[in-house]
């Protein structure tokens, strides 16, 4: 992972234990995507989709759960096909390590969860992405 993006996951861990879910789900990962300026949000005002937007809509979708967060929080299937997904795209870049901008991509490409539904609903569009000549 690049240094922003384990910033990111900073705040991806901290999304799930305040809201004391004892998981990170893809809406926690796009949370904490768009936390800060990273890769990840330029490629979302890029593509005309404010990061600011995307950020709030998650966190209205964040619910309390009943449990405390563990120590160890557990992934979704979707969140780790999700890193699956930004992981082959970092070897197809030719890069050794992941980007925020991978993991944005790896979300919207899953096609399920509330990271995908919240990117679909604001106009994210990975596919659209790849027609454009530099990927990006």
């Amino acid at each position: 992972m690049t240094g922003d993006l384990r910033r990111a996951m900073i705040h991806v861990e901290q999304a799930a234990v305040h809201h004391r879910h004892n998981y990170i789900g893809t809406e926690h990962l796009l949370r904490g995507l768009t936390a800060e300026d990273n890769s990840a949000s330029r490629l979302l005002r890029a593509a005309g989709v404010s990061p600011d937007t995307v950020h709030r809509s998650v966190g209205s979708r964040l619910g309390t759960g009943a449990s405390q967060a563990a120590e160890r929080i557990a992934w979704t299937p979707c969140s780790r096909k999700a890193i699956d997904i930004a992981e082959a795209r970092s070897r197809r870049n030719g890069s050794g390590r992941i980007r925020c901008d991978d993991l944005l991509i790896g979300l919207a490409e899953v096609g399920r969860g509330v990271a995908a539904d919240v990117l679909a609903e604001a106009g994210f569009d990975p596919a659209a992405l790849d027609a454009t000549p530099d990927g990006a």
